[in-house]
């Protein structure tokens, strides 16, 4: 099975969705240093913004794991069970394209029953106490040196993922509750989130808290949320608000296609995966209501997000528009779903299939696990269940549903 594919693909699918299994998507975070239960029974340094910030990049940056020594939890984080949601759908529709693939994914009802298993966990990882059903992490985390997110704060970037999760989950399974709570999430965005007027529009804010109030990839996965939950509830308000941050931060995109990753100067950066997020949300709004009003914004930021992020002679990744390292597994995880996404797997697939070559040869450790992140001298190997090992398990899948669909097609 595996020889009729990419090379490593299916095998590498495989043994990530066991590991992952194995733990029930439960796992570290590189953020979750706050959870320490050490750090917490010392109350006098919980209580300065600098040493909380501190501790947090101390876990973030360490190629060593201090997390069993300093007695950090492994728990279940709802954008990673979202993404391992979202993985098993693009395993059913790959067995949906090729059937023999349940030989070694399982069968479609099998799929279904691990999609209902993880689709109800989801849901009952919500935060409650807001208009609508919205979802955080798992751990507080300190936001530089301006607030402190509370665990389970709920933000626009999780509550996406999670609702976009249980749509796909809702159109595979037809379990009404998925929808239900999916689309009653549109009230989070709607009522609690902030919006700044901007260029005709609103950026939408990444949370209920005060700040981080005009980041664009955050937005634009506010306007991906709504114009998604439309086509279920044809809520024309929600298609208005969808298109007020569209415009805002199309009326962001640099001449050579980038965003930055947000408008205040401190938020001036340029990166791989956060251009995807951007890229992925004007994409679906085309996508779904038929409204190409953006097609030019997305034409440029494509052919900008190809060419600079990625080497075409060997698949190398970059981190940044004018850096390479620290090669994140986020950069080469996003590539499948946003070319997916725009409908460009098959032009793009000879530059797709090099980075995936890449990324196993040169991320892929011996357990099957993914690592964190690349550098030019020691690499953070430590398994990260959201940051890495959900969000390959995804990429995985999405290459393999898209190559099983060309075999499908090629046979027609």
């Amino acid at each position: 099975m595996d020889k009729q594919y990419p090379e490593g693909l299916v095998e590498a699918l495989t043994t990530l969705r066991d590991y992952c299994a194995r733990n029930d998507y439960k796992g570290w975070d590189p953020y979750d240093g706050l959870n320490s239960r050490v750090f917490r029974a010392i109350s006098l340094i919980g209580r300065s913004a600098i040493i909380r910030l501190c501790w947090i990049q101390l876990f973030k940056r360490s190629p060593l794991n201090l997390r069993p020594l300093l007695l950090v939890p492994k728990q279940h984080n709802a954008k990673g069970v979202a993404l391992a949601v979202q993985a098993h759908c693009e395993m059913f529709h790959a067995v949906e394209a090729d059937p023999p693939l349940a030989e070694v994914l399982g069968t479609q009802d099998t799929l279904k029953a691990e999609i209902s298993r993880l689709s109800q966990l989801l849901v009952s990882l919500a935060t409650p106490g807001f208009s609508g059903p919205a979802w955080g992490y798992n751990f507080p985390w300190q936001c530089r040196r301006e607030f402190l997110f509370p665990a389970g704060q709920p933000t626009v970037v999780a509550t996406n993922f999670a609702v976009w999760a249980l749509l796909d989950a809702y159109d595979i399974t037809g379990d009404e509750t998925l929808k239900d709570t999916a689309c009653a999430a549109a009230r989070f965005v709607t009522e609690d989130l902030r919006r700044t007027p901007h260029a005709g529009g609103v950026i939408l804010s990444y949370s209920a808290m005060p700040g981080n109030d005009t980041i664009y990839n955050a937005s634009l996965l506010g306007s991906r949320l709504l114009t998604r939950i439309y086509t279920y509830t044809k809520d024309d308000s929600l298609l208005d608000l969808a298109r007020q941050s569209l415009k805002a931060c199309a009326a962001e995109q640099r001449p050579d296609g980038s965003w930055t990753y947000g408008l205040k100067p401190v938020t001036g950066w340029i990166d791989s995966f956060h251009t995807g997020y951007d890229l992925d949300a004007y994409a679906d709004y085309a996508r779904l209501t038929n409204d190409h009003t953006y097609d030019e914004v997305l034409r440029h930021g494509l052919e900008y997000y190809t060419t600079t992020f990625f080497d075409a002679s060997d698949g190398t990744p970059s981190y940044y528009h004018d850096k390479r390292y620290p090669i994140d597994i986020h950069c080469p995880g996003q590539l499948p779903v946003t070319l997916d996404t725009t409908n460009s797997y098959d032009r793009y697939r000879p530059l797709a299939l090099k980075v995936l070559r890449w990324t196993l040869d040169n991320m892929r450790q011996n357990n099957g696990t993914f690592m964190y992140q690349k550098k030019p001298g020691i690499s953070s190997r430590i398994p990260y269940m959201r940051w890495s090992l959900a969000f390959e398990l995804r990429s995985l899948a999405v290459t393999l549903r898209r190559e099983a669909q060309r075999r499908a097609e090629a046979k027609d």
